[in-house]
């Protein structure tokens, strides 16, 4: 008799712990409101979600996730390096731009490498994204300027004290198929994101950061963490695209992996030229929804990394259902341009079904615009996409990372939304 109760207590605690959201398939209805306004009005055009509801969900991210662009004025200029019009053996254009950013006091340099296909009518769409050691490690072409800013050491790519060198080039380049983004007709714009802030805890005290706040002094509680940041990058970076004639300013597509599919996501939202983005196993804080709790968790993300997101966001952690949004919000700020969203079937870490119930979640803002949703809640199967209206998914066989399979797919996308 006693081991039947402590069996049925045993039962009862673990559904109990399930439904406090360990892994579980979020319901539409316990997510936060995406179509009721703060003031309890239900959204049902498109003109209210512009007008109401979105500015309070971008607010909402702003404050709590994050984090807000100090109000500081910053000079930007924009100089071209170098060009070279018969590049990677006469298939390309090849530009590197220089943005600098000064506050009178300091400044700091962004270097963005373009590569354009050559033999094509002007201007070309492009994708635009970040990478993580440099833009000498995208391609081994050797007239590419290898970064002088802080890199993070890497014993695969021979990094040591924290600084680039020849060894480093072309390690990344499985991540970015540059031959054949340009056969395709596309160009390619990469940018280091350490140019903007070095990825790594020290309160704030450099990159982009040290040109908005006097010495010592750190972001308030609602200001912007480092993913802010490399998606301020992003947008500064599309101030430049926006005059370059080379370039199609209306089919510039955002990218990005892992945290900086996180970025991506952020800097589509915020930034409405950005005509596709597109979220490469970006996990939580990126397309996943954080009420799962699956994989890394709020509380696992800003304790290993605490200067991603702005400092209220640490507020959630383990209360990921106090949140006042959840990231079919996120991309629900992107409608009505196109979304792609991009799982690995290895990468459990990053949640691949949640971040398909995100995209899947986000289908009622596109629905406002006449635009079609993901029909199910059901995930396609491995190596097969899935695409309907401005949304696309699929989930790679493999593990956390950015692939061939990925650019194809993406590439697909683009040639349907842009044509």
């Amino acid at each position: 008799m006693h081991r039947i109760i402590i069996s049925k207590l045993i039962l009862i605690f673990i559904g109990l712990f399930c439904l406090s959201g360990c892994g579980q398939n979020i319901p539409n209805d316990a997510l936060p409101e995406l179509l009721v306004s703060n003031d309890g009005i239900v959204i049902s055009n498109f003109e209210d979600w512009e007008n109401i509801r979105r500015p309070e969900i971008l607010e909402l991210f702003e404050k709590n996730v994050y984090g807000e662009i100090p109000n500081k004025e910053i000079d930007i200029n924009y100089k071209l390096l170098k060009i070279d019009n018969d590049a990677l053996d006469g298939k390309a254009i090849q530009k590197e731009i220089i943005a600098t950013f000064s506050n009178g006091k300091e400044s700091l340099e962004m270097n963005m490498l373009i590569f354009l296909p050559k033999n094509v009518k002007k201007p070309v769409p492009v994708f635009m994204g970040m990478n993580f050691y440099g833009n000498q490690t995208i391609h081994p072409d050797p007239n590419i300027t290898i970064t002088p800013s802080y890199v993070k050491n890497n014993e695969d790519f021979l990094i040591t004290n924290n600084k680039a060198t020849e060894l480093s080039r072309g390690v990344r380049s499985h991540r970015w198929p540059i031959e054949r983004i340009l056969e395709r007709g596309y160009g390619i714009v990469s940018i280091y994101y350490g140019d903007i802030d070095p990825d790594f805890d020290d309160d704030f005290q450099n990159g982009i950061h040290k040109l908005f706040y006097e010495d010592g002094e750190q972001p308030k509680p609602n200001e912007w963490g480092s993913i802010a940041t490399w998606a301020y990058g992003l947008s500064k970076a599309m101030d430049y695209l926006v005059t370059d004639k080379d370039i199609d300013k209306n089919k510039v597509a955002v990218i990005g992996h892992s945290r900086l599919g996180k970025t991506a996501l952020w800097a589509g939202a915020m930034d409405k030229r950005f005509a596709i983005t597109i979220s490469n196993d970006s996990g939580c804080g990126g397309a996943a929804l954080s009420r799962r709790r699956q994989g890394e968790t709020v509380k696992k993300i800003n304790t290993s990394f605490p200067h991603w997101f702005c400092k209220n966001f640490h507020l959630y952690n383990d209360k990921e259902e106090d949140l006042p949004v959840d990231q079919h919000m996120l991309i629900g700020l992107i409608a009505p341009r196109p979304v792609y969203v991009a799982s690995a079937s290895e990468d459990q870490w990053a949640d691949p079904e949640g971040e398909y119930l995100s995209l899947y979640h986000s289908g009622s803002v596109y629905n406002l615009y006449g635009l079609e949703n993901l029909r199910s809640d059901t995930m396609p199967e491995v190596n097969q996409s899935q695409t309907i209206g401005n949304m696309g998914y699929h989930i790679r066989s493999g593990k956390h990372d950015l692939t061939l399979f990925d650019w194809e797919k993406y590439m697909d996308f683009a040639d349907v939304q842009f044509n």
